[in-house]
C-alpha cells in the first residue's frame, strides 16, 4: 500500500494524536514537595507542590519558588539605645521559608519570584534587624539579658506580619548575645556577684541561725518525742501483756478446743477404722468363700479329671485288648483261611470234576427241558384258550423242579466256607438269585413273564377278584 492510497483523514487523525502526544509531553509538569511551580499565563495563577500537572506549551510560563528552611544571622550593624539609653549590640539568628499557605504563597509569587536566594535573605535579615532593634529599644538592659527568650519572643511576634507580606514564614527566633562598649553588662554583673556574695552570707548566717533554732526546737522536739515514746511503750507494752494475756486464754482454748476436736476425730478415725475393718473382715470372708468354692471347682475339675483318665485308660486297655482280640481273631481267621484255601485247593479238582459231571447233568436237563419246552408250547398251542390261570399252574408246577435244579449243585457240595456277616442269607440269596435267572431265561425264550403272571394272581387272591377261569385239564 503506497502513502498515496491512506486516506488524507486518516493521516491528518494521525497527526493530530502524535501533536496532542507531543503537546502532553511538552506541557507535564511534576512538583517536588520543596518547590513550587507556579503556571500562569492563559487562565489564572495555579501551584503545583508536590504533585504533578499540565500546562499549555507556548501559552503557559512555569516560575519556581524554592520551599527551603534559609538561616539568616541577624546583627545590629551599630549600637541600639535601650530604654534606659544605654547602647547594646544585639546577636541573634533566624530560621524562614517561603510560606507554603496558598494565600502566601501569591504574596511570594508577587514579591519574590524569579529572585535568587542572597537577595530574599538580604531582605528578610532588614526586616528583623528593623524589628529587633524597635523591640530592644522598648525594653531595659536588666530584662533583656535575663530574659532572652521573651525578648526573642517579641521580636518574632512584631516580625511575623511584616514577613507575612513578603509570603515568608519566620519558623524560629532566637537571640544569641547582648554586648555593649562601656562595659555596662559586665559591671551589672559584678555588682550582681557581689549581691548575690553579700546574699550568700546573709543567707549563710541567717541558715546557722535557723540551723542552731532549729537545733533546739529539734533537741525539744526530741525528747517529747521521746517521753512520748517511752509513753507509748509503756502502753504497747502493757497492751502487749494484755494481748498476750489474752492470745494465751485463746490459745489454751484453742488447744482444748483441738484436743476435743483431737479426740473427737480420734474416736471417728476409730469407727472409721472398725468399719473398715469390718468391711476388710467380709471381704477376706467373701474372698476366703470364694477361693473355696474355687478349690472345690478346681478339685471337682481335678477329680473329674482322674475319673475321666482312669475311664480314658480303661477305654484305652479295652481298645488295645480290643485291639489284640481283633489281631488275635484276624490271625485265627487269617490261618483258617490258609487252611481253607488249601483245602478249596485240595478240593478244586473235586469241584472241577463236578462241575463237569454238572454240566452234564445240566446238558442233560437242557435237552429235556427243550423237550418238555417243545411239549409245553405245543400244550401252550393246544391249550391256547385255557388262559393265564392254566399257564400259572403249569408254571408253579414246575417251579419246584426249577430250584430243586438250581440248588442241586449246592446240596451235591461237601463244605462251603464263607467268610463275613449273613452268610446264610447270601447263601439262599444265590439260590434264589439262580431261579431268578432261570425264570428269565424262560421270559426271554418264550416271551411269558412268569413273574408278573404270579404277581398278578397273588394280586388278584387278595382283592377277591379271581375271575379266572378255572383250567381245564385233560
Amino acid at each position: 500500500m503506497t502513502i498515496s492510497a491512506i486516506p488524507t483523514a486518516l493521516i491528518i487523525l494521525i497527526a493530530a494524536v502524535i501533536l496532542l502526544i507531543i503537546l502532553f509531553v511538552m506541557g507535564y509538569l511534576k512538583a517536588p514537595p520543596d518547590t513550587a511551580y507556579i503556571i500562569s499565563g492563559m487562565r489564572r495563577r495555579r501551584i503545583l507542590i508536590g504533585k504533578a500537572g499540565w500546562r499549555v506549551p507556548f501559552l503557559e510560563r512555569v516560575d519556581k519558588l524554592s520551599l527551603q528552611v534559609m538561616t539568616v544571622d541577624v546583627k545590629t550593624s551599630e549600637a541600639v539605645p535601650t530604654n534606659e539609653f544605654i547602647n547594646v549590640m544585639v546577636d541573634g539568628v533566624a530560621n524562614v521559608k517561603i510560606s507554603s499557605d496558598p494565600k502566601l504563597l501569591e504574596k511570594a509569587a508577587e514579591s519574590l519570584l524569579n529572585m535568587d536566594k542572597a537577595h530574599v535573605i538580604a531582605m528578610v535579615t532588614q526586616v528583623l534587624e528593623g524589628n529587633m532593634r524597635e523591640i530592644v529599644g522598648s525594653v531595659g538592659l536588666k530584662e533583656m539579658v535575663q530574659d532572652r527568650q521573651g525578648v526573642a519572643k517579641k521580636v518574632s511576634e512584631n516580625v511575623i506580619p511584616d514577613m507575612a507580606k513578603l509570603g515568608i514564614e519566620l519558623v524560629n527566633f532566637n537571640i544569641q548575645n547582648f554586648r555593649d562598649n562601656a562595659g555596662t553588662i559586665e559591671n551589672m554583673g559584678i555588682d550582681n556577684v557581689e549581691q548575690i556574695r553579700k546574699n550568700a552570707q546573709i543567707a549563710k548566717a541567717n541558715a546557722q541561725r535557723d540551723i542552731a533554732i532549729a537545733s533546739s526546737q529539734a533537741q525539744e522536739e526530741a525528747n517529747a518525742v521521746k517521753v512520748e515514746t517511752e509513753k507509748k511503750i509503756a502502753a504497747q507494752n502493757a497492751d502487749l501483756n494484755v494481748q498476750e494475756a489474752e492470745m494465751k486464754v485463746l490459745a489454751d482454748t484453742k488447744k482444748a478446743e483441738a484436743d476435743a476436736a483431737y479426740a473427737i476425730q480420734q474416736e471417728s478415725q476409730r469407727k472409721t477404722i472398725e468399719v473398715t475393718k469390718a468391711n476388710a473382715d467380709i471381704a477376706r470372708r467373701e474372698k476366703e468363700a470364694e477361693i473355696a468354692e474355687k478349690e472345690i471347682a478346681i478339685r471337682e475339675r481335678k477329680l473329674d479329671a482322674e475319673v475321666r483318665k482312669a475311664a480314658d485308660a480303661r477305654k484305652y486297655e479295652a481298645e488295645k485288648a480290643a485291639e489284640a482280640d481283633l489281631i488275635r481273631r484276624q490271625r485265627d481267621a487269617d490261618a483258617k483261611k490258609y487252611e481253607a484255601i488249601q483245602e478249596a485247593e485240595a478240593r478244586k479238582a473235586e469241584a472241577e470234576a463236578l462241575r463237569f459231571a454238572m454240566e452234564q447233568e445240566a446238558e442233560g436237563i437242557r435237552a429235556k427241558g427243550i423237550a418238555e419246552a417243545e411239549a409245553i408250547e405245543k400244550k401252550a398251542e393246544a391249550q391256547k384258550k385255557m388262559g393265564e390261570a392254566s399257564i400259572l399252574e403249569m408254571v408253579l408246577a414246575a417251579l419246584p423242579e426249577v430250584v430243586k435244579n438250581a440248588a442241586l449243585p449246592l446240596a451235591q457240595t461237601d463244605k462251603i466256607v464263607m467268610y463275613g456277616e449273613g452268610n446264610s442269607s447270601r447263601l439262599v440269596k444265590d439260590v434264589m438269585t439262580s431261579s431268578s435267572q432261570v425264570l428269565e431265561g424262560v421270559r426271554e425264550s418264550t416271551g411269558i413273564d412268569l413273574t408278573a403272571l404270579l404277581a398278578g394272581y397273588i394280586g388278584g387272591k387278595a382283592s377277591g377278584n379271581d375271575t379266572a377261569p378255572a383250567p381245564d385239564r385233560e
